[in-house]
């Protein structure tokens, strides 16, 4: 199992009902992202977060650990719109280039900063879903939301054959190794080209006898799984709507009053 399906399976709520936390992340994230405010932004970040980890029962260290590839990604891809190269000098610094100037001024900066953190929290509301929920409950919920039954039963093909593509790769990698196929850089290279190949040869295999397993068993065009009835309860959902309106009032008191 991958780490985020083991976390997410020892989570303390994961018992709790899926249609309360699909519907509190995603409209969360809905007035996250639509708002971009730094301010919602640094309600729903540490919200989340206290959420993920003390509710949900997830190390602290790991889910900073996850927070921080989406970050440096940001921040990359941020650094053009916070700084800029120009002939002449902006209001906030500027480190001279030749006739040229390494520069930016504050619009720039707090508008890189917006994004940033809007991103964050955005991806707090997923990882929250993502960390407290299992795969099944989240498309039963999509099933309950009248989603297409084509659009669900691929999301739970390519779910189930995410393992069976982790499962194969780590069985080659391992033989690789034990026959030293890694022990210099050219022999890498070759052999991730080998693993490549590989691995798509078997993963067809390998779905090929899913598939012919899937029609034994009177496979009709719908995969039926079993799921857990767990109402909702009145007091979480009233939670649910007391923060999520609060947090969209604030935000529209931020746009349109300040």
């Amino acid at each position: 199992m991958i780490t985020i399906d083991k976390l997410c399976y020892r989570s303390g709520l994961q018992y709790e009902n899926a249609g309360e936390k699909f519907a509190f992340s995603i409209a969360t994230l809905c007035i996250c992202v639509a708002s971009r405010s730094i301010a919602v932004a640094c309600i729903v970040l540490p919200v989340m977060g206290i959420l993920t980890v003390w509710k949900g029962s997830v190390p602290f260290s790991r889910y900073l650990h996850y927070m921080t590839v989406p970050l440096a990604f940001m921040l990359l891809s941020t650094a053009a719109v916070m700084f800029h190269i120009r002939r002449s000098p902006m209001d906030l610094f500027a480190v001279p280039l030749g006739s040229w100037y390494f520069t930016t001024n504050m619009h720039s900066l707090l508008y890189g900063i917006q994004l940033i953190l809007t991103a964050l929290a955005s991806v707090s509301c997923l990882y929250f879903l993502s960390f407290t929920t299992p795969m099944p409950d989240i498309l039963e919920v999509l099933r309950k939301l009248h989603c297409p039954k084509l659009l669900i039963e691929l999301m739970l093909l390519i779910y189930r054959f995410i393992f069976v593509l982790l499962d194969t790769a780590s069985a080659l990698t391992t033989s690789q190794n034990c026959r030293l196929g890694n022990r210099d850089y050219k022999t890498s290279i070759r052999s991730f080209g080998m693993l490549g190949s590989a691995l798509m040869i078997r993963a067809v295999q390998r779905s090929n006898k899913l598939y012919d397993a899937m029609e034994a068993r009177c496979y009709d065009g719908t995969i039926r799984v079993l799921s857990e009835s767990r109402p909702p309860r009145k007091k979480i959902v009233a939670a649910i709507i007391l923060f999520d309106t609060a947090l969209f009032l604030f935000a529209l008191w931020r746009k349109f009053f300040i």
